[in-house]
């Protein structure tokens, strides 16, 4: 058996992750037409960080596709602390067929991946939000239309694990992909390097920018996120002071093309990395892309059952 994990955004060569954003579309349109689950199996969800959209579009897709949405209070285990995560791993392995993963450290959940026996997906670490991508460029295709040579803005830290993610799955669609952030708040070099790599493949690009208008200036699609994100929170008077030029204001959505759509992972806080008339205005889809996390992570888990067997 081939098991297939889904722990980071290039896990996907160009042509699964369009097979995979075809497959959301489809059960999109028809929500119970794959029960992948049925049985019911189960499916462990663990969460060391606070969660809504992932808790929730987890819970509804896994029981759509048939499964039991088994959840698993992360505190109350102690992965790492109280049982190695490898320990964890194979006693997971006994009693579900799919391990959901929302933590910290991207090493844990890779070392999940290598104990646990069934697929692993990554629903969020400190580095890269995989699922999250895969929700964004599915409603980026709702709205306009095939993703290669797209252009796609996102400003605020940079450094996050939505700049990473955005980076690697958007160039694997062939987007051309333009990060701004202040100094210090940029991608690494490795994230950077893999994304050029990848954008050689597909024709896409990749590029980071210090200042947002050079990066939003006639882009197809806008998109920022929190500038306190979890495990951050000591920072956030500092940080609020160096990204303020970095808001997703109506005045900077303005340099983007006229028909450019506004987006945000959530949770937003109006006022702060984006403006409350930009957030709630006729540009922003970010409605749709919460509501593009089940969809697409029915996607992913058929996918990743499939490519397994």
């Amino acid at each position: 058996m081939t098991l297939r994990h889904f722990l980071r955004d290039d896990d996907l060569s160009p042509a699964e992750q369009t097979r995979l954003l075809d497959l959301a579309a489809e059960l999109k349109a028809e929500p119970w037409s794959r029960r992948p689950l049925e049985g019911p199996q189960s499916v462990a969800m663990i969460f060391d960080k606070p969660t809504l959209r992932t808790q929730v579009s987890f819970g509804a897709g896994i029981a759509e596709l048939g499964g039991n949405p088994m959840l698993v209070e992360g505190r109350l285990a102690g992965i790492g602390v109280r049982e190695s995560v490898e320990d964890v791993a194979r006693v997971l392995a006994r009693q579900v067929s799919l391990v959901v993963w929302r933590t910290f450290f991207q090493a844990d959940l890779d070392t999940m991946a290598a104990h646990a026996g069934v697929p692993v997906v990554n629903a969020l670490t400190d580095d890269f939000h995989p699922c999250q991508l895969v929700a964004d460029l599915l409603t980026v295709r709702e709205h306009k239309g095939d993703l290669p040579g797209l252009t796609v803005a996102f400003v605020g830290d940079a450094a996050c694990n939505m700049g990473n993610s955005w980076l690697l799955a958007g160039t694997t669609a062939g987007m051309h992909v333009r990060v701004a952030a202040p100094p210090g708040y940029q991608p690494t070099g490795a994230v950077l390097d893999r994304a050029a790599e990848i954008a050689r493949e597909t024709g896409g690009s990749a590029t980071c920018f210090h200042e947002a208008e050079k990066a939003v200036a006639g882009a197809d699609v806008v998109v920022t996120d929190t500038w306190i994100s979890m495990g951050k929170e000591s920072e956030e008077a500092s940080r609020q002071a160096v990204f303020g030029a970095y808001a997703l204001t109506s005045e900077l959505l303005a340099l983007a093309a006229p028909d450019a759509i506004a987006m945000h992972c959530l949770p937003a806080y109006r006022g702060k990395e984006i403006a409350a008339e930009v957030i709630d205005g006729p540009q922003s889809v970010v409605w749709d892309e919460a509501e593009n996390r089940r969809h697409a992570q029915k996607a992913v888990m058929t996918f990743l059952l499939e490519a397994s067997r």
